[in-house]
């Protein structure tokens, strides 16, 4: 069960850190005469947040496996 808890701990890592990489490449920004201000901003967070989090649900870029390692070898270790 534990195993099932760090594998899910590490993706949700992963889509995380994909979601603030989409966020620095600009990825939902629109500079257009409908351009919404702040609520705009909101709402492409939670755009960027759900792609992340299929990004990482099919795959990802390999961090979720490195972070799943990490967190089962320090697990093993203490128990």
């Amino acid at each position: 069960m534990a195993a099932m808890a760090a594998r899910d701990a590490a993706e949700r890592l992963e889509a995380t850190f994909l979601a603030e990489m989409l966020k620095s490449a600009g990825f939902g920004e629109q500079s257009n005469s409908f351009s919404g201000g702040a609520g705009e901003d909101q709402f492409a967070s939670f755009h960027r947040q759900a792609i992340a989090e299929r990004m990482a649900a099919s795959g990802g870029i390999g961090l979720a496996e490195a972070f799943y390692r990490a967190m089962t070898e320090t697990y093993d270790d203490a128990g």
